[in-house]
C-alpha cells in the first residue's frame, strides 16, 4: 500500500472533517470515545527514528485516518503500515502473445507455403519474393520512424526480388550479381534528394538488402535441387521446432537469463530446448526426408539450426531495441510483423544450404 492510499499526508494530524484536529491522546470525553474505533496496535518504533519525527515536524498516523471507513474486521490483529506492505499475491506466468491468433496465423502461413513447395516450385519463389518486399517495407519504414533514416525502398523491393529469382535461375553467382546491382541501385536512387545523410541512408539501404533479400536468396537456392521441396521443408520444420523448444521449455522452465541486455525473456534452459527439440527433429528429417541423409547428420544439422536460429533472434531483438520497439510490424495477428518472423528463418538459411551441400550434394 502506498501513502497516498492513506486519504491524508503523512504528519498532517488532520482526523475528520468536523473535528479539527486529533488529540495528542486518548479521547476524554465519553460521546467521543464511544464514537472513535480502537486504535491499531503499532510496533515499538527503534530510537533512531524518534529524531527523524521530531525532524518531519509532527507525528506519522498509525490508521486509517477517517473514522467512515471500512473497520478492521480482526481487531486483534494489527494492520498493515506503508513501512509493511501487504505481500503480492502471485501472479501465472503469461506467454505475453495472443496464442489463438499466433496458431490460426501460423496454420495458415504454413498451409500456403506447404500448397505452394510441393504444386510448384515458381510458386514458393513467388512466396519468398513477396515476403523479401514485406520485410523490405517494414524495415526501412521502423527506420525512418524511430532514426530518420530514408532508405530508398524502391530499389531495394525491385533489387531484392530480382535477387531472389536470380538465386533460383542462376544460382549463387546470379545472387552475387543481384546483390551488387541492388547495392549500386540504392547509391545512384538516393542521388535524387539533397546530400544531408546521405551516407546514413545508402548504408542503411545497403545492409537492409544483404539482411533480407540475399540471406532469402539461399532459400530459393536450396528449392533448385531434386528434393528442393524436402530440403526447404525441413529448413522450415527445424528453425520451426527450434523456436517451439525454446519457447515452451523457457517459458515453463527458464530461470537462468541467456542475454539480459539484449532479450529478457530468453533463457539458457530455453537454449538448451532448442538444441534438444531441434537435433531430434534433424536427425528425423535427414533420415526420412533427404535424399542420402543419415540421422547423424540431422543431429549435427539440428544443432547448426538451433545455434544461428537464437543468434538470428537475438540479432533482431537489438535492432529493435536500438530502434526502441516491440515489433516491426503488425501485419500478422499474434506474431508482429514478416519481419518479427523472419527473424530466425533469415540467418539460418545460408547454414543450412551449406551443411547440405556438404552432406547430400547440390543435385
Amino acid at each position: 500500500m502506498n501513502d497516498s492510499s492513506w486519504g491524508a499526508p503523512a504528519g498532517s494530524g488532520y482526523w475528520g472533517p468536523d473535528q479539527g484536529p486529533a488529540p495528542a491522546g486518548p479521547a476524554y470525553d465519553g460521546l467521543q470515545a464511544a464514537q472513535t474505533r480502537p486504535m491499531p496496535i503499532v510496533p515499538d518504533v527503534p530510537a533512531g527514528d524518534h529524531q527523524d519525527d521530531h525532524d518531519r515536524g509532527a507525528a506519522q498516523p498509525s490508521g486509517p485516518p477517517f473514522r467512515d471507513e471500512t473497520p478492521n474486521e480482526h481487531p486483534q490483529e494489527p494492520m498493515s503500515s506503508p513501512s509493511q506492505p501487504a505481500p503480492a499475491a502471485p501472479q501465472k506466468k503469461s506467454a505475453g502473445r495472443d496464442l489463438g491468433a499466433a496458431i490460426g496465423v501460423g496454420v495458415g502461413l504454413g498451409a500456403v507455403i506447404i500448397a505452394s513447395l510441393f504444386i510448384w516450385k515458381a510458386a514458393f519463389v513467388g512466396v519468398i519474393a513477396i515476403a523479401v518486399v514485406v520485410g523490405l517495407w517494414e524495415l526501412t519504414s521502423r527506420l525512418q520512424e524511430r532514426k530518420g533514416i530514408k532508405a530508398p525502398l524502391v530499389p531495394l523491393a525491385v533489387g531484392g526480388a530480382a535477387m531472389v529469382v536470380a538465386g533460383y535461375v542462376r544460382g549463387v553467382e546470379g545472387a552475387w550479381v543481384a546483390m551488387a546491382l541492388t547495392a549500386l541501385a540504392v547509391l545512384v536512387w538516393r542521388m535524387t534528394e539533397p546530400p544531408e545523410g546521405y551516407l546514413k541512408d545508402v548504408t542503411a539501404g545497403v545492409f537492409a538488402a544483404f539482411y533480407v533479400p540475399f540471406l532469402a536468396t539461399f532459400v530459393a537456392l536450396m528449392l533448385t535441387a531434386d528434393d528442393g521441396p524436402e530440403r526447404v521443408l525441413t529448413f522450415l520444420v527445424l528453425t520451426v521446432v527450434s523456436d517451439t523448444g525454446a519457447y515452451a521449455i523457457g517459458w515453463r522452465f527458464g530461470k537462468h537469463k541467456l542475454a539480459p541486455r539484449i532479450s529478457p525473456g530468453k533463457t539458457r534452459e530455453g537454449l538448451l530446448g532448442a538444441v534438444t527439440f531441434a537435433m531430434a527433429a534433424g536427425a528425423l528429417c535427414m533420415e526420412f526426408l533427404i535424399d542420402g541423409g543419415s540421422w547423424w547428420q540431422g543431429l549435427l544439422l539440428g544443432l547448426a539450426v538451433a545455434a544461428s536460429a537464437t543468434l538470428g533472434d537475438l540479432g533482431e531483438s537489438m535492432i529493435k531495441r536500438d530502434l526502441g520497439i516491440k515489433d516491426m510490424g503488425t501485419l500478422l495477428p499474434g506474431h508482429g510483423g514478416i519481419m518479427d518472423r523472419l527473424d530466425s528463418l533469415l540467418p539460418t538459411a545460408p547454414v543450412v544450404w551449406l551443411l547440405f551441400v556438404l552432406f547430400v550434394g547440390t543435385a
